[in-house]
């Protein structure tokens, strides 16, 4: 439903034409609140859309699913003590009807939309959402923690799945491959869970961030001896490699160093097929396992993993740009140097 209101809302049509279109403001439906959106993360999977890249969203699309705003209208069925308070969105929609859903595994709902991939999103003055989607905040979270919940989630489910396959990771040797924001959000889910980490990435700027955020060493993947280094670094093999780049050199590289009868934990998008060395992971009992997004249980972990003063944030979000310099934000995301670009719409006052 839309009001008579005005809404500003970007619109992706390529990496090179970012625009702030102007449509009628969203009025909640039966089920729905409105959010007045404060402040928007870019992930790396909005930058890869916005190249053509991402494999599961066209363009143009309208971004925004890691948000923090704060309710100001709700639809009928709603309960009215959501209004003024602020929400982050948990933005898997999923059917509720299909084998998955009903299993709790929603994230892998048959019919599974995201807010702000498949849908307009959240990068806009407002936006609305179903009810159930609504995760509310604590006083004590402020935006700029908050606005990491929703990209911490997904390693948080990734740790707690390898974990389900291989045991406790209390001081097991992990590796992570790739330092980007999700890898760098791996390494602290790791760490919280007791693992002893090793990171890998082509630039030594990001191997440095990793290792003040804890990781015990650092290598790089493209390196002639980089397996003897990391296994050096390990001291011997990890009981589970958690793949943030997903290409055929990084998979091929994570079962180098797996254990037998380890976990090769798949997070990144891959661009298309992609060969795995098939025949080792059959001889050595490996688990290669797919990992997308995460449930309410991962979403509430990571709310508490922030919580705990864990995730120090000024290591995290890299630079910051307001609603009318969204296309500057998405320019900055591109930057290797850049962790996590958050763009500021409104106040949550």
């Amino acid at each position: 439903m839309v009001g008579t209101g005005i809404n500003r809302r970007v619109v992706v049509n390529t990496i090179d034409d970012i625009d702030i279109e102007t449509v009628g403001q969203p009025e909640p439906a039966a089920g729905e609140a409105r959010v007045r959106t404060t402040v928007v993360g870019i992930c790396g999977s909005d930058l890869h859309a916005a190249c053509g890249r991402h494999p599961f969203i066209d363009l143009p699309y309208r971004p925004g699913h890691e948000a923090v705003g704060v309710v100001d209208a709700v639809g009928p069925g709603v309960d009215e003590s959501w209004l003024g308070r602020r929400v982050t969105i948990e933005p898997n929609l999923a059917c509720g009807q299909c084998t998955q859903c009903r299993a709790g595994r929603y994230n892998i709902c048959r019919e599974l939309l995201v807010f702000g991939c498949q849908t307009a999103g959240a990068l806009a003055d407002s936006f609305t959402i179903a009810e159930d989607r609504l995760v509310a905040l604590d006083d004590g979270l402020d935006d700029r923690h908050a606005i990491l919940i929703e990209p911490l989630a997904t390693p948080v489910h990734t740790v707690r799945r390898a974990a389900e396959v291989v045991g406790d990771l209390a001081g097991r040797p992990v590796v992570v491959i790739g330092a980007g924001p999700i890898g760098l959000f791996t390494l602290l889910a790791a760490r919280h869970a007791g693992a002893r980490v090793v990171v890998a990435d082509l630039l030594e700027s990001k191997r440095a961030r990793a290792e003040r955020l804890g990781a015990v060493g650092t290598f790089d993947p493209t390196a002639p001896d980089a397996v003897e280094t990391a296994l050096g670094l390990l001291g011997g093999p990890a009981a589970v490699v958690i793949d943030c780049v997903s290409r055929e050199s990084s998979v091929a590289q994570a079962v180098d160093l797996v254990d037998k009868g380890g976990a090769v934990m798949i997070v990144g998008v891959a661009e298309g097929a992609t060969p795995v060395p098939l025949g080792l992971i059959q001889d050595r009992e490996l688990a290669l396992i797919g990992n997308l997004m995460y449930v309410r249980e991962d979403f509430l972990a990571a709310i508490d993993l922030l919580a705990s003063g864990a995730v120090p944030v000024d290591e995290i979000i890299s630079a910051e740009f307001g609603f009318e310099d969204a296309a500057a934000a998405f320019t900055a995301s591109a930057d290797a140097e850049n962790v996590k670009v958050l763009v500021t719409v409104g106040s949550s006052a």
